[in-house]
């Protein structure tokens, strides 16, 4: 099985909210998830759009799990790099 970070949507047309989630990267957007890590609010105020669990996500990376670009980006905006050493990731 191969797993992979990515938002999973919900809310309504013109008002999207997601969920940071750990899911099997064969399963389709809204699927099954394996571990929720936290949510994404884009029209939220700026101080209240990212909520995650950093533990969490640490954990999944070190594992070899790789998120999407979203997901990524929004990891880098809260000081998870990709290329951190303590990760001992190799890209």
């Amino acid at each position: 099985m191969s797993a992979v970070i990515r938002l999973k949507k919900f809310g309504t047309k013109k008002r999207p909210f997601y969920r940071i989630v750990v899911m099997d990267s064969r399963s389709s957007r809204d699927g099954r998830t394996i571990e929720e890590l936290g949510y994404y609010h884009p029209i939220a105020q700026e101080g209240k759009q990212i909520s995650f669990d950093t533990e969490k996500a640490v954990k999944w990376l070190k594992t070899g799990v790789l998120p999407s670009y979203t997901v990524r980006k929004i990891f880098n905006r809260n000081n998870i790099k990709m290329n951190n050493p303590e990760l001992a990731l190799n890209e």
